[in-house]
């Protein structure tokens, strides 16, 4: 038998967190390292992943009006440096191509880090009248950023993202849209990938290069650490300004619009990992998972056993389920342990015993427990408990980042608190006290909280002017 047949042992995820992640992203075949040192190469499993959130995400930008476009993977590096605070935010992480063809360019080409420039350039192109606007586009594409550390999906020198990037006459609209958006993140994390997040504005020190206002979207992960799943932002009139993006407005005078950008990546497969993983390795909500059930023959060689399962398969893959009959030689215990690493929501069992008795074995991944329910029907039952899985991995997530929210009034609480927690305190908008709280907890402010209760700053004790989640990040 070959060697990946076995299923190996995944370290132990409450005393070596790191290593486990490592182990269950190579091990279930979701990703293995690329040949250039900080690439990935996300294999057929992990893709799949990555294909189901692409799909749900699409539906609901094409539902708010949003169209799709494709645009360059190079870059002039003078459209880098027309917006001056965008390209020395980025100036570390890029990478730069200065021959081709045998010979050196006149001017050197950016590999995309991210597209404001490039799309800034063409919508000055494209936006002369008010009746032009809002134009509102969305790519799927990769992006590099040369990241000295790395880990596969959460930082990696090349990932795939969707960036969307919207023009509008009035800064309200493009702030609206910002918020919009922030608002569909939030929904799609909640709905598809059952993990609750926090959003809300970052602070200065933590926005976008080039923004006005940047607002995030963090979750907690199972060792309490954050991780930010996704951003919008407010651009302002800064990119309009720089690459000539006007319109002649109704009362016949030249405007700058107002531009704004949001995206999600691939980082989004490491925070389902992190979310929702245990020590048997992945689990997978449903929405995404690539396989939703997969169906394990029980005696198979038996007479009607695998003729029962194919015609279930039949059933359920009529019912839009996304299901899979192993039925391979291996035996039913390997078969469990390899489908369970690999997190999938819920695992069939039939055998003649079953099929004698017109009922089914059904194992749900969530919560490791089985129960019986009739052959019969079984696409009914089968659809209301991938629901009721789903609810309930959003439902335990959401109940660990709640009860993993504390408050500090000092530094020193913020230090004793802040290991494998979010601390919510007060901040007086200094960034000198932001400078203050990372260097002594190792800690960096999130998102600002909405409701702003707090009365003193965590710092240095002076009127707080807003309400912040502090956490250790990946």
């Amino acid at each position: 038998m070959a060697k990946d047949h076995f299923v190996s042992q995944i370290a132990d995820i409450e005393t070596d967190f790191p290593q486990w992640y490592t182990d269950v992203v190579v091990k279930t075949k979701l990703v293995d390292y690329g040949p250039v040192k900080g690439t990935m190469v996300i294999r057929p499993y992990g893709y799949a992943i990555w294909e189901n959130i692409q799909r749900e995400l699409d539906a609901r930008f094409q539902a708010a009006g949003v169209e799709n476009a494709y645009f360059p993977l190079l870059i002039p590096m003078s459209f880098m440096t027309k917006e001056a605070e965008h390209v020395e935010g980025f100036a570390p992480e890029v990478a730069v191509v200065t021959h081709a063809g045998g010979a050196k360019l006149e001017e050197p080409l950016v590999v995309r880090p991210t597209s404001e420039t490039v799309i800034g350039h063409m919508y000055g192109k494209w936006v002369e009248s008010w009746r032009d606007l809002p134009l509102r586009m969305n790519q799927w594409c990769n992006v590099m950023r040369w990241e000295k550390t790395t880990r596969p999906f959460l930082r990696t020198s090349e990932f795939l993202w969707q960036e969307g990037h919207s023009v509008f006459a009035e800064a309200a609209e493009a702030e609206e849209e910002t918020l919009n958006m922030l608002a569909l993140y939030k929904e799609f994390a909640k709905t598809v990938l059952c993990m609750p997040v926090l959003t809300g504005r970052k602070t200065e020190k933590e926005k976008f290069a080039g923004a006005v206002a940047t607002y995030g979207m963090e979750a907690m992960m199972h060792d309490g650490k954050s991780l930010q799943s996704g951003t919008t932002h407010f651009m302002g009139q800064n990119f309009a300004k720089a690459f000539g993006v006007q319109f002649t407005d109704k009362d016949g005078t030249l405007k700058y619009g107002y531009t704004m950008s949001y995206g999600v990546s691939t980082r989004l497969i490491g925070a389902i990992i992190m979310t929702h993983g245990d020590a048997r390795g992945l689990i997978l909500p449903p929405p995404v998972a690539p396989v939703q059930v997969v169906i394990v023959p029980i005696a198979q060689k038996k007479e009607g056993v695998l003729e029962a399962c194919k015609a279930l398969e039949g059933k359920l893959k009529a019912a839009g389920v996304r299901v899979r009959l192993d039925d391979s030689d291996n035996s039913p215990g390997w078969k469990f342990n390899e489908w369970e690493m690999k997190g999938v929501p819920l695992r069939i069992e039939l055998g003649p015993r079953d099929i004698e008795s017109g009922k089914l074995t059904l194992f749900r991944r969530d919560t490791c427990e089985k129960e019986e329910r009739p052959l019969a029907g079984a696409e009914e039952s089968v659809a209301n408990l991938l629901h009721e899985i789903s609810e309930h991995l959003y439902l335990k997530a959401e109940k660990r980042m709640r009860e993993r929210i504390v408050p500090a009034n000092t530094l020193e609480e913020l230090l004793a608190g802040v290991d494998g927690n979010f601390v919510r305190a007060g901040w007086c908008g200094e960034r000198a006290c932001e400078d203050r709280v990372k260097e002594f907890a190792q800690a960096t402010a999130r998102v600002m909280d909405g409701v702003h209760d707090t009365k003193t700053c965590v710092c240095c004790g002076k009127p707080a002017k807003h309400t912040v989640f502090f956490a250790r990040a990946y």
